[in-house]
């Protein structure tokens, strides 16, 4: 891998997490909800916005280069597992079981449905 490769990865992933940063905050700010919105939206949309990379990329609509940018630099920092895990314990901790229940295997499903989505337009759109 070259020095260039990972400079480049490396700043798609810090403009990923800003991303995920802005719109993690903007949703915060405006939505009141028992669950992590922000990070439950984060995730999801990551979820499509990959599967539609790798549709594309399949297709040969784009480079595979794109998912190492696109997908492993962008959307590995965009998405957060490791977020949305921590607060679905947070909430099992507070005694609020829906709540922590629809973050976590309601995240899940959706992400699920939303990289299957994602990965069919990519198909169909090359």
């Amino acid at each position: 891998m070259s020095g260039g490769l990972v400079l480049v990865l490396g700043v798609a992933g810090g403009l990923g997490s800003v991303a995920r940063f802005l719109l993690d905050g903007a949703l915060r700010a405006r939505v009141s909800s028992p669950v992590p919105a922000g990070t439950m939206a984060v995730n999801i949309s990551g979820s499509f916005l990959l599967g539609l990379l790798t549709g594309l990329v399949l297709a040969a609509a784009l480079p595979p280069a794109w998912t190492i940018v696109g997908g492993t630099g962008f959307l590995g920092g965009y998405t957060t597992f490791s977020t949305a895990s921590n607060e679905t314990v947070r909430l099992l901790q507070a005694g609020r079981v829906w709540p922590a229940v629809l973050s976590g295997a309601g995240t899940a499903a959706a992400a699920l449905a939303a990289a299957g989505a994602g990965l069919s337009i990519g198909l169909l759109a090359a």
